[in-house]
């Protein structure tokens, strides 16, 4: 919740990716909060009101999953909906043409994306989507220790930079600093 809070305030994309994370270590725990409470949450460094916040969100986080049918897979509407709200921004930013070097990174990584695209079972899912999917997997391997081929960390390098000016639009944007209206 710590975590989250001040990702979802300095990128938003790393905060996806994080909430990603958080939603596959609840189901790792079978959805049993007494389990995540003594993996995890007991071992936090905070005081006991702010364990108890922690305990609440985990908490909370687990009914939406059982009530949104994510138990097993799938990502919770909340984080589907910051999944729109970059994917509906991305789409202006590239119409407007207001940030030329967002544009140009983002033609820069589609080759990249259209091949994972033809990896993909699901070809109905964003570039955006797709992305962060890729980014996702990365972070698992990594995880897993598993090698991974140059070529493999050159695209994820490439697409991270371009996450990088997503996120720095997305703060421009919900700050009211860029504006489409103009």
């Amino acid at each position: 919740m710590f975590i989250a809070r001040k990702l979802k305030k300095e990128n938003i994309c790393e905060y996806l990716l994080y909430m990603w994370q958080v939603e596959d270590l609840i189901r790792a725990f079978s959805l049993n909060i007494e389990m995540v409470n003594e993996r995890i949450i007991a071992s936090y460094p905070v005081s006991a009101d702010e364990r108890k916040s922690l305990y609440n969100w985990y908490e909370s986080l687990i009914e939406m999953m059982r009530l949104e049918n994510v138990q097993t897979v799938g990502h919770l509407q909340l984080n589907k909906n910051i999944l729109s709200e970059l994917d509906e921004l991305h789409g202006l930013l590239l119409r407007s043409g207001k940030n030329a070097g967002y544009n140009a990174k983002f033609y820069h990584v589609l080759p990249f994306i259209s091949q994972l695209r033809r990896q993909q079972k699901n070809s109905q899912i964003s570039d955006l989507e797709l992305s962060f999917n890729f980014q996702y997997g990365i972070m698992l391997l990594r995880m897993k220790k598993v090698v991974i081929t140059p070529e493999t960390l050159q695209v994820q390098t490439e697409i991270s930079k371009f996450m990088v000016l997503l996120a720095k639009n997305y703060q421009l944007y919900k700050s009211g600093e860029l504006d489409f209206d103009e």
